[in-house]
């Protein structure tokens, strides 16, 4: 293309752009007023099947399949998670997810004890089966990593009988849900077929959360905006869905992660979610811990997943603990300024956690590898600080990665 025609070209894509018409913008609703909880008397062991939505885990899963247009253009991917509290008061963790179709093995046929996961090097994984890559497995892609906050929306009433004394005088109501919003358009190539997309919450109850997902893509309307080519791929996983075990093996190793880049890889990511639980107040969950990640023994990112912000969270989490602290507070009294020792409200919720607050998601760090070479590579993951399981102080982290390329 000469550069007149080229210049004629720009021209029209920026007509095109100025055109109202310029994306299209739909939306996929996955799951709508779903109950996820815990109750072997509705939902079997194994596989149980309601419509088209499938539960797993005794109700702790569901999941269901979906099939997005195929786009031509270049597209933008979010999923938005609505969840209210249906009766469980706590904090769990969550995860929304996708299952590789390269995967034959997956936690679907792994309920239905038609398969199980690779065994792995038990030096190397310590018997962690479903974390990494093995024959016929991928590991499940995260969408979005998620907390439930303290009882939103079941006890966000103002005369609730739990939560109507428990209200900060800095907030002016319970907040009726909690909703998250995450760009996942670097998951597009897991799309491209039809998939099963899932969401799993480590609900205990029968009472649960009820929960509605919706896939929300924005497509070019512009002919010279090509939807370009591109691949993930899974690393680890080691949220415990389905028939696993907590994770403490970063307490005792680092976890070490074979892969390899093709020749045509380009604008090479690593996405990487971290959170640390468990473990009462000297565990994984109430002490900052720093995260290594290093290819090939050579570190390519280190930080400290901590939250400081949780107490901006307490509209979601009305039916949170409270304990009363005991203070000297500066303020104003009817003859001027004035000291005094006051007991004031400390919530659970308002607590500083590894990478995560009650009510929060969790985005994925993205780590550029733009340098990195075509073959074969190591991804080594060390948390050095991390703590065993001991007893009932079940410290753990849930680390998921994947790789991201243009082709």
């Amino acid at each position: 293309m000469n550069k007149k025609n080229g210049l004629i070209f720009l021209l029209l894509c920026v007509t095109f752009i100025l055109n109202a018409q310029a994306v299209h913008q739909d939306t996929e609703s996955v799951f709508s007023k779903t109950l996820i909880n815990f109750d072997p008397s509705t939902h079997p062991d194994a596989l149980h099947q309601i419509d088209s939505t499938v539960y797993i885990g005794n109700g702790r899963i569901v999941l269901k399949k979906v099939r997005l247009p195929k786009f031509t253009h270049s597209t933008k991917l979010s999923a938005k998670i609505t969840l209210v509290s249906n009766g469980d008061r706590w904090d769990k963790s969550g995860s929304c997810f996708i299952i590789p179709n390269e995967s034959g093995i997956n936690m679907m046929n792994v309920a239905q004890n038609k398969a199980k996961y690779p065994k792995q090097d038990t030096a190397r994984y310590e018997n962690l089966t479903g974390i990494v890559q093995g024959e016929n497995y991928k590991p499940t892609v995260e969408i979005i990593r998620f907390m439930t906050p303290f009882g939103v929306g079941h006890y966000s009433a103002i005369d609730n009988e739990l939560s109507a004394k428990r209200k900060p005088v800095y907030i002016d109501g319970w907040a009726e849900n909690v909703i998250w919003e995450e760009d996942i358009t670097d998951l597009l190539p897991l799309f491209e077929d039809e998939v099963y997309v899932g969401v799993f919450i480590d609900t205990w109850t029968k009472e649960g959360y009820v929960i509605d997902l919706e896939l929300i893509y924005y497509e070019s309307q512009l002919t010279c905006n090509i939807m370009p080519d591109s691949h993930v791929e899974p690393l680890i996983n080691t949220v415990y869905y389905i028939g696993q075990k907590h994770p403490d093996i970063f307490a005792r190793r680092d976890v070490e992660i074979p892969f390899t880049i093709p020749a045509n890889a380009k604008n090479v990511r690593l996405k990487y979610l971290t959170t640390g639980h468990g473990g009462h107040s000297g565990g994984d969950e109430f002490r900052p811990q720093e995260n290594i990640l290093s290819i090939d023994n050579k570190k390519v990112f280190s930080f400290t997943p901590w939250r400081t912000d949780c107490a901006s969270f307490r509209r979601f989490n009305p039916s949170t603990g409270v304990w009363l602290r005991k203070r000297t507070v500066a303020y104003i009294a009817k003859d001027g300024r004035a000291e005094k020792e006051i007991e004031e409200p400390l919530a659970s919720s308002d607590l500083s956690r590894s990478n995560w607050c009650p009510g929060s998601n969790i985005p994925p760090e993205n780590i550029s590898l733009n340098d990195i070479a075509p073959g074969n590579h190591t991804l080594t993951i060390s948390i050095p600080d991390s703590k065993e399981i001991e007893g009932d102080k079940l410290n753990h982290w849930l680390v998921s990665a994947y790789l991201v390329w243009e082709e």
